[in-house]
């Protein structure tokens, strides 16, 4: 591990960031160049004071979950994330496996929405990153690990999951997560992984087994759909969605029709949260 290299290129990458790039708000009074460290110890899950002890070169080795953190958490491209890595001592992540690095452009543009729900996907559906107002409509869909870290995963093997869809709408979601896994089979960004998926629940989900049959393909999602909130009921949404280039990320807008009950309910959990309806 190279800590002074470290500590220079985690300082520099800092000082090139400004808070509205990261969705933070900039003071008038603000006189750091770039980032405050405790705003990148924010951004990446951890305290302030490691995050300082690295930049002072005082700090252990960090684990490939801190390292990360901190890439997503310092916009850093590909390059820049294995670099990072290799600063740190460890082996950099497959590129085959993009779904560890989340598009630095998709969450600039996941920075600046706070007012509708949004979250970046893999497309085997691993949620990598979202915005406070898509917790508090969905819930935390970021912690999961594992094959469950797969939407199409949990969708046949996690009851949970479908708690949030009314039941008139499960069988057509099911089929679109089948159709989904088949086209990720052959030609998504991590084939071998939506084998194991496959294979999984091939031999576990009957329901699966079902729609796999029908030979249906399908790659992208669906436009409109109905959200079940514990707290507020039904909610109609509108899915729009930006792609990356090689269409291994997209980033999921969902929007409401202004006038409607569906917009209110969404204007009101922006205001609350998810933590005060809790209470």
């Amino acid at each position: 591990m190279d800590k002074k290299a470290l500590a220079d290129f985690l300082r520099h990458r800092r000082e090139m960031l400004r808070p509205r790039d990261v969705g933070l708000v900039e003071g008038p009074r603000r006189r750091t160049q770039g980032l405050r460290r405790e705003e990148v110890a924010q951004l990446a899950g951890m305290s302030t004071d490691y995050y300082a002890r690295l930049e002072q070169q005082r700090a252990p080795q960090p684990s490939v979950q801190i390292i990360t953190a901190l890439a997503r958490a310092l916009r850093l491209t590909l390059d820049e994330s294995d670099h990072l890595f290799g600063l740190i001592g460890h082996n950099a992540p497959a590129r085959f496996q993009p779904s560890e690095h989340v598009s630095p452009a998709l969450l600039r543009v996941l920075d600046r929405l706070h007012d509708t729900p949004a979250m970046v996907h893999s497309d085997l559906i691993d949620t990598l990153a979202m915005n406070p107002l898509a917790v508090a409509l969905l819930g935390d869909q970021t912690r999961h690990t594992g094959l469950a870290r797969s939407g199409f995963y949990r969708w046949f093997m996690d009851p949970a999951e479908r708690l949030l869809f009314p039941e008139e709408a499960r069988e057509n979601h099911g089929r679109a997560h089948a159709a989904r896994l088949r086209a990720a089979l052959t030609t998504g960004s991590d084939t071998a992984r939506a084998a194991r998926i496959l294979g999984e629940l091939t031999a576990h989900s009957p329901e699966f087994v079902r729609m796999w049959e029908l030979q249906e393909v399908a790659s992208r999602y669906g436009d409109c759909k109905t959200i079940l909130h514990p707290e507020l009921g039904r909610i109609e949404v509108d899915g729009q969605i930006l792609y990356t280039e090689n269409r291994a990320q997209a980033l999921v807008v969902l929007t409401t029709s202004p006038g409607t009950e569906s917009h209110s309910k969404l204007e009101l959990l922006s205001v609350i949260g998810s933590q005060q309806l809790a209470l």
